[in-house]
């Protein structure tokens, strides 16, 4: 039995965004500021030089310098002002929501509410700004080493690293904005537009080398093909629930006796996101970073074996990524995701209960024994969307912008948005109505006291 809000959901069209004011003004605001993000991907860091600099992401281009350029929307590529990116204050994020849920402290500090979450959004901040600092001062280091400074030295490094510091929380502040003001989850728009810009130019590369013969036809064609049913699939994925019957019990108001309710818990394949898979890839380029931008020079012959044995498309660098990949998916769920104990006293608090099941701790090891076998294929969905382009970029040169964790990235961002925007015209219709049943019912008050004086 489909309900009237769902109704009203599937009958609500994207005409209705003309009326709907509020949701217009937070569309251009977010916009505007995704503009201005895109802007500053352009503004170069100052000290580099920029044809060494082209030069050598022509050659990196094709290997780990391609996939830290996709994650920055080519900032770093072009050594911009946000060649950073957002990734430090993801990596300081994930890291103090994964400290909330092993230290007591925090986690009591996240139950007091507001003020809790206002403290724990600060030492988010002070970890992107000491995670931004060791990695501007290893970018520095490694441009000067590769010969990609026209003035090397002291001046350089700290005068790049306050760039590259500021950049990243200015971008942080702008994510926080949208989030706020606009419509989406910033962080995650900043990460997606910066993808979307530079596939276009990763399309015309990708034909150009199928016109030239070093790409076969087929290929081209499978690769199109790949796309459209990865797509398809982490839509399916992404929307799939397991649906868990909650049961409420009769209660009595006053001298009336209402019937139980039932209801049901809805809990996602993969609730986790794409959190797993961006935290895993963030720790795969990091041991790195520092050889692809110093061109291996002063490499020990360790880190040359790591590099060479942890490279994209190697069978560790795979191996390594499956399992980080399935770790964080399980790690991040139960700690921060969805947890069985918080969500089987909720329900207890509320009166409701699974059927058959006593409330309580019996709750909490149903929905974690539920929650378990989900995650099974919910990880390993995400690693098998994340894997397999890699497999087949490395064997046939396709762009990075066709792998899995940029497909993935694209995709739930996308769906996310899209429906908080449909929530927002949902609100509207709810608000139009309200005002049409008040002003109907003062119409036809008046009508009756018109018709009384009458009398």
């Amino acid at each position: 039995m489909v309900s009237a809000a769902e109704q009203m959901a599937a009958n609500t069209s994207w005409a209705a965004l003309g009326k709907a004011t509020d949701l217009r003004k937070r569309i251009f605001y977010t916009l505007m500021l995704l503009i201005v993000y895109r802007l500053g991907t352009w503004i170069p860091v100052p000290g580099i030089d920029g044809v060494e600099l082209r030069a050598f992401m022509a050659d990196a281009g094709a290997s780990i310098g391609g996939m830290l350029s996709m994650f920055t929307g080519g900032a770093l590529g072009r050594m911009g002002i946000f060649a950073l990116g957002i990734m430090p204050y993801i990596s300081a994020s994930i890291i103090v929501q994964l400290m909330t849920a092993m230290v007591p402290a925090l986690e009591q500090l996240k139950k007091e509410g507001e003020a809790g979450r206002k403290k724990i959004n600060q030492y988010t901040r002070y970890g992107t700004v000491f995670l931004a600092t060791l990695q501007s001062y290893g970018l520095a280091v490694s441009l000067q080493s590769g010969d990609l400074v026209t003035n090397p030295g002291t001046f350089f490094i700290v005068s790049c690293m306050i760039t590259l510091v500021g950049g990243t929380m200015f971008l942080m502040w702008l994510g926080e904005q949208i989030t706020a003001r606009g419509i989406g989850n910033g962080i995650s728009l900043i990460i997606f537009v910066g993808i979307i810009a530079e596939v276009p130019a990763a399309l015309a590369q990708f034909f150009a080398s199928g016109r030239s013969g070093a790409i076969s036809p087929a290929v081209i064609i499978g690769v199109i093909v790949m796309v459209v049913v990865v797509i398809a699939f982490v839509v399916f994925m992404e929307r799939s629930l397991r649906k868990v019957h909650i049961q409420y019990p009769r209660r009595q108001v006053g001298m009336k006796v209402y019937d139980g309710g039932s209801s049901h818990l809805p809990i996602k394949v993969n609730p986790a996101g794409v959190i797993p898979a961006i935290f895993a890839s963030s720790l795969l380029l990091l041991p790195t970073t520092i050889s692809t931008f110093s061109g291996g020079q002063g490499s020990s012959p360790i880190m040359s074996t790591i590099l060479a044995y942890f490279g994209p498309g190697q069978p560790l660098y795979l191996l390594f990524f499956t399992g980080m990949i399935v770790f964080f998916a399980y790690f991040y769920t139960y700690n921060v995701a969805f947890k069985p104990d918080e969500v089987a006293e909720n329900l207890k608090n509320q009166n409701g209960f699974v059927p058959g099941i006593r409330p309580g701790k019996r709750t909490a090891e149903y929905l974690e024994y539920v929650l378990s076998r989900i995650l099974v294929l919910g990880s390993g969905y995400l690693a098998l969307v994340c894997l397999l382009p890699e497999i087949l970029r490395s064997q046939f040169a396709i762009p990075f912008y066709f792998g899995g964790t940029s497909v993935l990235i694209v995709v739930s961002v996308t769906m996310d948005t899209i429906q908080q925007a449909q929530s927002h015209l949902l609100a509207h219709q709810y608000e139009g109505l309200i005002e049409k049943s008040q002003l109907g019912g003062k119409g036809k008050r008046r009508t009756r006291r018109k018709g009384t004086g009458r009398k």
